[in-house]
């Protein structure tokens, strides 16, 4: 009986992952803000509606507690292999050179608080725990930030950048940390507009 009652809950869980459309961007060039230099091509896509939030991490919508998510995605096409150690920063609004929050800080994010551990006590008593329960404590959030190191010949990269700011008109994304692989020869920052 309990394998019978297995059986079906993992066909269950295959079915609903089978209904999960996989997140998969389009091209950079494919997006009206995107822009391009020296063959590479850089899109920076906000996403700030529940649809938007929804097609990349479920029922979590990270704008919705003050934390705006940029999909950046991008293309080389310069035919040599890209080495990343990509900054991001965020200028618009009242927000100027606004870096980027590591994704391990925003699933901690308890929309205006960072990270919410305990008061420390002194020992012996156990050490502080730190809470997960908060709002945007979803795997997705860590899994889909932008950490590509490298971009082959051809290829194109693609990840989230996490700012605790709003998508004020005029805003746009900062971008640096670009290098020929095999010269380690810099490219020029970018500057990508957010409009939509």
């Amino acid at each position: 009986m309990k394998r019978v009652a297995l059986i079906v809950l993992l066909s269950i869980a295959t079915a609903a992952a089978a209904d999960k459309k996989p997140f998969a961007p389009g091209k950079a060039e494919s997006y009206p803000n995107h822009v391009t230099q020296d063959k590479i091509t850089i899109a920076a896509i906000p996403y700030t509606s529940e649809e938007e939030a929804a097609s990349a991490f479920g029922k979590t919508n990270p704008y919705k507690y003050g934390i705006l998510p940029v999909l950046v995605v991008l293309q080389n096409d310069t035919g040599k292999a890209l080495k990343l150690n990509l900054v991001g920063k965020f200028i618009g609004g009242e927000a100027h050179d606004l870096e980027a929050m590591p994704a391990a800080d925003v699933v901690l994010f308890n929309g205006g608080r960072r990270a919410n551990y305990q008061v420390p006590t002194p020992r012996p008593f156990p050490l502080p725990q730190k809470n997960n329960k908060g709002p945007l404590n979803n795997p997705e959030i860590e899994g889909k930030a932008f950490n590509a190191r490298l971009v082959p010949i051809g290829e194109s990269v693609h990840g989230f950048f996490y700012f605790e700011a709003a998508n004020a008109p005029d805003s746009k994304i900062y971008l640096e940390g670009i290098k020929d692989a095999e010269s380690g020869k810099d490219f020029l920052f970018f500057e990508v507009p957010l409009e939509k």
